[in-house]
């Protein structure tokens, strides 16, 4: 049978031993390492895609686009149009001065009129000379004439002939002068070669234009745009360039609409690598609209990026690319909030998101802020709730 005094000391004892354990508790509990806030992304199952986009930034380009400068310099005589006008094929949009080409011209009229003349005159003498000829002809079958007179006659008829001949050739040439006139005349002016929009203008009425001269270049009198077929023209790198043909589906986005994109199709591949001093050696890849119409009215000029999507793959498993380490590692939560690392066997990828063939199931998540501090296998974590809901 214990005493009182050893009761009282195990109850001290014991006392003493459950707060120390308390208090060792308590500091463990304080100094503990908090969960880690990161945001999961759960597997599952829908769309991946291969693709390539641009080196560089594209641009919309007008299907026809044409700067015009007259074979001529001169003074601007005639400014037809204004710039932002939309104008006909064939209307004219600029004149130089040429009063003295149309006096050349109103010259070689006249002279064709007088050629025109002057052959009816020959002819017409040419044509009773021949007449006389046979009359000759005829009295000297009977011997009526002698047979010099009946020579000279005839000679006269074929001389006369000869001068009608060349009075005709000479209407031909002052004919042809007619239109070496006129083509002098053509190199003053400016017609609009297809139907579009006076994109810019350069000169005014009473200034002097000039031609751009071969090895200078000077700025075009009239820029025309066809604003109704518009095209992307985008530089792809050359390791790329094999992997893009003609009629692949293609995404546009611009800059101008930062939240839309557009479908649209490659129309062309160049068939030569343009190497630009201190630049990647790119192809150049043009791909059309298939709705223009979505897009509004744009811009030529305006600044856009393409997608080719090369290969589709629908209801595959997925996982953000993001989501991926080096390796083709992931970071997998474990009930317990660990985080454990998992090797998956990946299929076609992109930016956004890549195939899993072997390594991971619908349903599990992953991680995908890798960036933060902390994050790895074997750390604690917790889901940011407000991250993943402001990403939404």
């Amino acid at each position: 049978m214990k005493s009182p005094t050893s009761s009282s000391l195990v109850r001290r004892l014991l006392i003493a031993f459950a707060i120390v354990l308390l208090l060792a508790a308590g500091g463990w509990w304080t100094t503990r390492p908090k969960p880690i806030a990161v945001v999961f992304k759960e597997i599952g199952s829908g769309k991946v895609e291969s693709t390539i986009a641009n080196t560089r930034a594209g641009t919309v380009e007008a299907c026809q686009r044409t700067k015009l400068s007259t074979t001529l310099g001169g003074r601007i005589e005639v400014m037809a149009v204004k710039e932002g006008e939309k104008v006909k094929k064939g209307q004219l949009l600029l004149k130089l001065w040429n009063d003295d080409q149309q006096a050349q011209s109103a010259l070689a009229l006249t002279q064709v009129e007088t050629a025109r003349r002057h052959v009816t005159e020959v002819c017409t003498l040419a044509a009773n000379a021949e007449r006389e000829a046979q009359r000759q002809t005829d009295l000297l079958a009977k011997n009526y004439v002698s047979g010099s007179r009946e020579e000279a006659a005839r000679a006269e008829a074929q001389a006369k002939r000869a001068a009608c001949d060349a009075a005709k050739s000479d209407v031909i040439q002052a004919e042809a002068r007619v239109k070496v006139t006129r083509v002098e005349q053509g190199r003053t002016v400016l017609y609009a070669p297809f139907d579009g929009t006076v994109a810019k203008i350069v000169g005014e009425v009473g200034e002097y234009s000039t031609p751009s001269p071969p090895g200078i270049q000077m700025p075009p009198a009239v820029d025309l745009i066809d604003e109704t077929c518009l095209y992307v023209k985008a530089p792809m790198d050359e390791v790329d360039a094999p992997k893009v043909q003609a009629g692949q589906p293609v995404r546009i986005r611009l800059d101008a609409f930062p939240k839309q994109t557009f479908p649209g199709r490659v129309k062309r591949v160049a068939p030569y690598v343009s190497a630009v001093e201190k630049q990647s050696r790119t192809v150049d890849i043009e791909a059309t609209f298939d709705q223009p119409e979505a897009a509004g009215r744009l811009l030529v000029g305006y600044s856009a990026d393409l997608e080719v999507i090369l290969v589709v793959r629908d209801n595959v498993v997925r996982v953000p690319t993001s989501a991926l380490l080096e390796g083709g590692r992931v970071l997998v939560a474990n009930a317990d909030g660990i985080l454990e690392e998992r090797k998956i066997k990946a299929g076609l990828a992109n930016w956004e998101y890549t195939e899993v063939l072997e390594g991971l199931a619908a349903g599990e998540r992953v991680v995908t802020s890798l960036e933060r501090e902390g994050v790895k296998a074997g750390a604690h974590v917790v889901a940011d709730e407000k991250t993943a809901a402001a990403a939404k």
